[in-house]
């Protein structure tokens, strides 16, 4: 995350904690128990997310105990027994008081060590989390006993392969260097025996009569259509703490770094600093791809569903190939075709190309779309007009067919690459007449 890792004794164990930045204010993250705090910023978003919240304040983080790093458990430890080690990974950061940060099982705790303990918390924090996960008469959306049972067994049985990175992240889903950080986190955090207990003791968890009697400054965060964790949860917590502030966030996914991260770090920075600063999106000149499938919907009812993803899956691996093969960037799926971003636009038009003969293959043609413009990166994601442009150049493709705009043409001379003229084009949305060449 930032600095070394180090150990702060808590009664007989020892409990793993980095700090990282130098902003005024401090922020502990309050970690769920799949987790290491080593291999965590290694996916990009994340380092990403804690990078910009650096910028305002110390962020302090830890392995709780009986995973990542951390001493396992020595018999099944208590909230009071947790809330001591968070009090001792303070102690050795040299925090006196601090905002406490819980996303899913590690809410229960941050509330607990905010109600026990105001005089250490200035602020708390929760994303994403709950009071309890097993249904009651007073609490009827989560799973109940049974389901939820089934639920613990699929996820010990696929435990190490980045399932639970697939859960929490499905807009990731079929992004492979996710899936294999996801894996690893999974691995280095706990084996399948000690996850199988960990999940019995946040099954047992119930923090509803710790709501009423939080008396510090909180923020609720949940995106409304979170996949992952019934967005309920959150507002149950927001009617039951005391003058807590709840903001729902557009997106489906429960970790915090993927999706629109910026309204999640702004609702925080605001809350920490009285201010939340607009921050300048980095620009860069880039080609932009966009691909898709030629009569998808008509493709897809053909085949059935079962046939259908595994014809994509097989298009997906000759689209991320290729923009490899050809040094650019995979920035997402779009469902049935793909968005990527190149530094050079002769790579591009070879990598478009290139897909368009591969999935020819697998019985399927696609269209493609290329402008070479100034993108705005957003986090694993690209904005701004030149991504528009690109996307309605590819409108006008027919199947089989690359298309690009003057610039990306005017680009590439002395390339080798030919081209026919597809005349003016409106691009819808587009001010102006846009000339558009097809690649021969």
């Amino acid at each position: 995350m930032g600095s070394a890792t180090r150990y702060a004794k808590s009664g007989d164990l020892h409990i793993a904690y980095q700090v990282a930045g130098k902003g005024p204010v401090d922020l502990v993250y309050v970690p769920t128990w799949i987790g290491q705090v080593e291999v965590l910023a290694e996916e990009p978003s994340i380092a990403a997310f804690l990078e910009r919240v650096c910028g305002f304040a110390r962020v302090i983080s830890f392995d709780r105990r009986g995973s990542g790093l951390s001493d396992p458990w020595q018999g099944v430890p208590t909230l009071e027994d947790q809330i001591d080690d968070v009090l001792a990974v303070m102690d050795a950061a040299g925090s006196e008081r601090a905002a406490l940060m819980g996303t899913l099982e590690g809410g229960p705790l941050a509330m607990t060590f905010a109600a026990s303990h105001p005089d250490r918390t200035t602020d708390l924090i929760l994303y994403a989390t709950f009071s309890r996960t097993r249904r009651a008469p007073d609490y009827a959306w989560p799973p109940d006993d049974e389901a939820r049972a089934r639920q613990v067994e699929a996820l010990i049985h696929q435990w190490g392969l980045g399932g639970i990175g697939a859960e929490i992240a499905p807009s990731r889903v079929g992004d492979p260097a996710f899936v294999e950080w996801a894996g690893r986190m999974e691995r280095y955090s706990a084996s399948p025996g000690t996850i199988r207990k960990i999940l019995k003791v946040v099954g047992e968890t119930d923090v509803r009569h710790v709501l009423p009697t939080i008396r510090v400054p909180t923020l609720i965060m949940h995106r409304r259509e979170d996949s992952f964790l019934d967005v309920r949860h959150s507002r149950y917590l927001a009617e039951h703490i005391p003058g807590a502030r709840y903001v729902e966030l557009e997106g489906t996914d429960s970790l915090f770094s993927i999706g629109d991260s910026e309204a999640v770090i702004g609702e925080i920075e605001e809350l920490l600093t009285g201010a939340r600063r607009q921050r300048e999106p980095d620009r860069v000149l880039a080609t932009v791809m966009f691909t898709d499938i030629v009569s998808s919907t008509e493709r897809a009812a053909e085949a059935g569903d079962s046939n259908w993803r595994a014809l994509l899956e097989r298009h997906d691996a000759v689209v991320r190939r290729e923009v490899d093969r050809h040094r650019g960037r995979y920035v997402k799926s779009t469902g049935d075709g793909a968005l990527a971003t190149f530094d050079g636009p002769a790579r591009a038009i070879r990598a478009a190309t290139a897909i368009g003969a591969g999935v020819r293959g697998l019985g399927v043609e696609i269209r493609g779309g290329l402008h070479t413009g100034e993108v705005e990166v957003i986090g694993d994601d690209v904005g701004g007009l030149a991504v528009h442009i690109g996307a309605r150049v590819m409108d006008n493709a027919g199947a089989g067919e690359v298309l690009v705009s003057s610039t990306v043409k005017d680009l590439v001379v002395g390339s080798g690459i030919d081209f026919e003229d597809r005349g003016a084009h409106q691009l819808k949305g587009i001010p102006g007449q846009w000339h558009l060449f097809a690649v021969t």
